[in-house]
């Protein structure tokens, strides 16, 4: 395990699990997590080693949001060009799944909008309570969250600033599975596990359709695909599914 600033990062076959490791904090974004988690994503996304990212964090919390004390010394929890936490603006290109146990609140709700798929245990909470400060969500959840969830939904947790139960979390699609307390972690590696085992090439750009589809008109979105599935119909790992399948083995994946 390697410490960069106020992060973790541990390696779990072909999976980076980073951790936000300021649990005295409730795990606030610094300066130092934000850098570290900006670190971080460039770790899984230039490694041909890692496959998929789990963000989590430590002490049974998951992230309060900004941290106030160090804003107020001058510190900033942005990353220029990645944004809120380092990640905010700039997701990594590979799969990372969030594992919520405790508060996910304000940045820390944020924070959980930019990765792909959310893990939480019953017992988390979730909140975006900006307007109580006279402050507005800016680190993604104004702009994401009605893309995520339906607008009513959406704007009845912008506007009231009230926090939400798991389950609720859970019914509206912003949590994809519930686990008992303690246990988000564990369910979270386990579906990035899976994830890793796909394909890579297939698996990232499987991501960045499903992420951009959403910007195109119909017909422009059928030009985009046709030109990112090319180069990966075409990559000696489509050639390897076909003959691991054919061949009733696992395949052995070269990212290329």
């Amino acid at each position: 395990m390697t410490e960069a600033a106020e992060v973790l990062t541990e390696r779990r076959d072909g999976v980076l699990v980073v951790t936000i490791n300021r649990p005295a904090a409730k795990n606030a974004v610094s300066e130092g997590v934000a850098r570290g988690i900006a670190a971080a994503m460039e770790e899984l996304d230039s490694s041909d080693g890692l496959r998929a990212g789990v963000l989590t964090g430590a002490g049974g919390t998951f992230c309060a949001g900004m941290d106030l004390k160090g804003f107020l010394r001058g510190e900033s929890p942005v990353v220029p060009g990645r944004g809120f936490a380092g990640l905010t603006m700039a997701p990594p290109r590979k799969p990372l799944v969030a594992a919520v146990e405790g508060w996910a609140l304000a940045g820390g709700f944020e924070i959980l909008l930019a990765c792909d798929i959310v893990v939480a245990a019953k017992t988390a909470k979730f909140g975006v309570p900006e307007v109580k400060r006279a402050l507005v969500a800016g680190a993604g959840a104004a702009m994401l969250l009605p893309q995520r969830i339906p607008l009513g939904a959406a704007l009845e947790l912008l506007l009231t600033g009230d926090p939400i139960t798991a389950q609720r979390a859970y019914e509206l699609g912003i949590v994809q599975r519930l686990t008992p307390e303690g246990g988000a972690l564990d369910e979270a590696a386990r579906l990035a596990t899976t994830i890793a085992a796909g394909g890579p090439l297939a698996v990232a750009v499987t991501k960045q359709i499903a992420r951009s589809a959403g910007d195109w008109t119909f017909q422009e979105g059928w030009k985009r695909q046709a030109e990112l599935l090319e180069p990966v119909f075409t990559s000696e790992d489509a050639r390897e599914g076909a003959a691991a399948f054919a061949e009733k083995r696992a395949p052995v994946w070269k990212g290329r």
